[in-house]
């Protein structure tokens, strides 16, 4: 098994992390093992880009009306 080192902790987060474990009956290790295997194997709820956008036209129906091209200003470059 891998070993992973944490530094720079907060002494707050600590302090929690500990009082977190020892409501848990496990070690601050364990507790921080157990996080980690949560968030890594929770399923993502963030929608992509894609997803925004289907959700954000969802229920509306029909089709966009294309406008006709026009042609582009001819520029004269003689005067």
């Amino acid at each position: 098994m891998a070993s992973l080192t944490i530094r720079n902790l907060d002494d707050a987060l600590k302090t929690k992390l500990r009082l977190q474990a020892a409501e848990h009956g496990w070690s601050m290790e364990q507790e921080a093992r157990e996080i980690l295997r949560r968030a890594v194997s929770a399923p993502s709820t963030e929608l992509g880009f894609a997803d925004k956008i289907r959700q954000r036209f969802a229920g509306l129906e029909g089709e966009l009306e294309i406008p006709a091209r026009q042609t582009v200003r001819q520029i004269s470059l003689e005067d």
